[in-house]
């Protein structure tokens, strides 16, 4: 125990960690390594989209591979490019309106950002001198490929700015472009001037569908004039002259993309072009990509929309992180282990400090983790609740763990609220109305407080009118009742199992299914016929004081 005397008793502020793995003092002695862990850091494992809802680990494990390779990984965070200017650029918007598809600019924007990044890692570009050497080495190299050569103008045609800032490059190529959609605009296409002037109002609708028409095809064509040649030139060169050997292997990881750092839309556009981008990277050898997003944004990328044929390649490369109870308790007790010894507390695991396994109240374990949804962030934040309320004592009992449940799942609920808010505003209207219920319910029952949920848009006050109408639509456009019942509450239905508030059994003598146990099990409307009894998941009832008829099978 490093010295220290081992005690018995709980220290006042005795903890597991922090929740969030940005302020986790125990990541670095403690992280668990886990299957999916090994995944991403595998050199050979092309899986690159680390999926998974907030609190699943996708943080903490970017941050252990920054932690382990340090001289082998660049991060981006989006923050840091400037990606609010590019779609609250008035150009971009306008374009936008007139239906004018800017993928090839986007992808054109990732790939520029990441191409510096690897070169100014890979050679320490730090200055206009090393800039210079830099280019001038590789034109040697190149003295036999004009296509390379040529390439590398590219680069040097942005000055000094090449090794400045990420977000510096960034506003510098989409300023080239908005002065060259200016001066299309100058042409007999007459339109306002864009990127400084505001386009609105009476301006957008002066111009018949004909005359739009006519410059989005003209805007179109300056868009699919990119530099993507000169670009995937300089991609080649990057995997045959530069990270050329095994030794220079470089990951990129690029974090919190799940942030409200722009316009919805157009974030989705974004991601989209850079999971393309991250496609075409695939061909440099020595080079890893990672992209975090959470399992919502997943959804509303709408890959087939735009992407045709490459959505089933996206999603071969997805890793879905994924939690059970094993490795959650392996997690758990390595933490223990650190967070002990720090403390001269002399456990080992965490079924040292909970009440002894018995048959009325059964595995503490097995209880605590029932009121999770299978995610660390859940495991810790409960543990730390009943670490907080028995403080002086050698273990937890009971009475400390229902008391910390308390904390503990108006917590969850809370987050749960901000999980999805921006998404689905006034969410947490729908979950106070499963307020003092009794589960299990029957159908009958969860179907009245659908019903509830359904009359939500009637409230003046109530926000989240498009979205809850859009999952009542079949039920509000019924007529004459032909519809059975999994047809017309199946969205909403779907929507609160997805998002883990609710879980379906068959029976009485059968488990709840949760959305960790089969993401798509209530969207198979197979399955919800044979459903009869529905829930509250554990982890919100006490914050909703939810009431338990009776013990369900494990």
């Amino acid at each position: 125990m490093g010295g220290k005397r081992a005690t018995s008793r709980i220290k006042n502020g005795f903890n597991l960690g922090g929740e969030q793995a940005e302020a986790d003092p125990l990541l670095q002695d403690a992280f668990y390594e886990s299957g999916d862990y090994a995944t991403i850091v595998s050199r050979s494992d092309p899986k690159c989209f680390l999926v998974a809802r907030t609190g699943g680990g996708k943080s903490a494990a970017l941050q252990r591979l920054e932690e382990r390779h340090p001289d082998h990984v660049i991060r981006i965070n989006p923050e840091d490019l400037s990606l609010p200017y590019i779609t609250e650029l008035n150009v971009i918007r306008y374009l936008d309106s007139l239906d004018v598809n800017l993928d090839l600019l986007f992808i054109a924007l990732w790939k520029h950002v990441l191409l510096v990044e690897l070169i100014r890692h890979r050679y320490k570009v730090d200055s206009p001198a090393a800039k210079q050497n830099f280019l001038r080495n590789l034109r040697d190299v190149f003295v036999r490929d004009p296509a390379k050569r040529a390439a590398l103008d590219y680069l040097d045609e942005f000055g000094e700015k090449f090794w400045c800032e990420a977000h510096e490059r960034v506003r510098e190529i989409t300023q080239k472009f908005a002065e060259k959609i200016n001066s299309e605009a100058k042409g007999s296409v007459s339109v306002p001037k864009l990127g400084q002037a505001t386009v609105g109002g009476a301006t957008e609708t002066t111009f018949s569908n004909e005359t739009k028409a006519e410059q989005a095809e003209r805007f179109q064509r300056i868009v699919n004039e990119t530099q993507l040649a000169r670009l995937n030139t300089m991609l080649k060169a990057l995997d045959e002259d530069m990270l050329d050997r095994p030794q220079h292997f470089t990951y990129v990881v690029i974090d919190d993309l799940d942030r409200d750092w722009v316009d919805n839309r157009l974030t989705n556009d974004l991601i989209r072009c850079l999971f393309r981008t991250v496609l075409d990277l695939k061909r440099v050898k020595n080079l890893k990509v990672l992209v975090a997003l959470r399992t919502n944004i997943m959804e509303q990328l709408n890959f087939g929309e735009r992407s045709g044929s490459q959505e089933e390649k996206f999603r071969s490369l997805v890793l879905q992180m994924k939690w059970n109870r094993s490795s959650l308790t392996d997690m758990l007790d390595e933490r223990l282990r650190v967070a002990a010894e720090r403390s001269a507390l002399g456990v080992e695991s965490v079924s040292e400090l909970l009440p002894t396994k018995n048959k009325t109240r059964g595995d503490a374990v097995d209880y605590i983790l029932d009121r999770t949804l299978m995610r660390p962030r859940d495991a810790i934040a409960f543990l730390n609740e009943g670490l907080s309320v028995a403080y002086g004592k050698p273990k937890l009992s009971w009475e400390d763990i229902h008391t910390a449940e308390r904390a503990y799942s108006e917590k969850r609920l809370l987050a749960l609220r901000d999980e999805w808010k921006l998404n689905y505003p006034d969410i947490q209207r729908v979950f106070d109305l499963f307020r003092r219920i009794e589960v299990p319910m029957d159908r009958e029952k969860l179907l009245r407080r659908l019903d509830d949920v359904m009359l939500l848009p009637a409230d003046r006050t109530f926000r989240g009118v498009r979205w809850v109408t859009e999952l009542s639509a079949t039920m509000m456009s019924s007529g004459t009742g032909t519809h059975d019942w999994v047809e017309l509450y199946q969205p909403l239905i779907s929507f609160l199992f997805r998002i883990g508030f609710l879980g379906c059994a068959r029976s009485e003598h059968t488990a709840f299914v949760y959305f960790y146990d089969d993401p798509g099990y209530a969207d198979r409307a197979s399955n919800l016929e044979a459903v009869t009894l529905f829930q509250v998941h554990p982890t919100f009832q006490a914050a909703l004081d939810v009431t338990v008829r009776f013990n369900r099978p494990a």
